[in-house]
């Protein structure tokens, strides 16, 4: 599947047949991924709701992220990626979350946390919480938010497969 649609597509039919609930929590991506989701008829039986977490300020008050971590290893981090989506999990009514987290350009990057770096958590309800590094490179804003969406429902649909 290359095409978001068809992946979101995919992600809806197999969570209603689960009868799964999502929710997402996202930073640098802004609410495209559950606008992703949201794009399919039908998603009203899947998606819970979305955080859309840009602040450090929302991510502590919305889901939960610690200060501790935000101060220790930054927003842009393996570590807040995972509060986020275990935060997201905590705060929604959903079995299966994902969070993203990254730089998205243009500017904003430095050597160890360079634009396009993307860290993304997916949570389930079992307990299980996955953690991905994603490096796109300077390819443009527009491209790194969209291949974070891209990767974000694949991720999804790979732990949805999991119930």
């Amino acid at each position: 599947m290359t095409d978001l649609d068809d992946l979101a597509q995919a992600l809806v039919t197999q969570m209603t047949q689960k009868e799964k609930m999502i929710a997402t929590a996202e930073s640098c991506t802004g609410g495209l991924i559950a606008a992703a989701i949201t794009q399919i008829a039908g998603s009203s039986a899947v998606l819970d709701r979305g955080f859309v977490t840009y602040s450090n300020q929302a991510k502590q008050e919305m889901i939960g992220v610690s200060e501790e971590t935000l101060t220790t290893f930054g927003a842009v981090s393996q570590q807040t990626a995972i509060e986020m989506a275990e935060g997201a999990l905590a705060r929604s009514n959903a079995d299966l979350t994902v969070s993203v987290t990254g730089i998205a350009g243009p500017g904003g990057g430095s050597e160890l946390k360079p634009v396009g770096l993307v860290h993304m958590a997916v949570a389930r309800s079992d307990g299980e919480t996955v953690h991905s590094e994603l490096l796109f490179g300077d390819i443009g804003r527009t491209a790194v938010r969209q291949a974070t969406v891209f990767a974000a429902l694949k991720a999804l649909l790979i732990e949805a497969d999991k119930f």
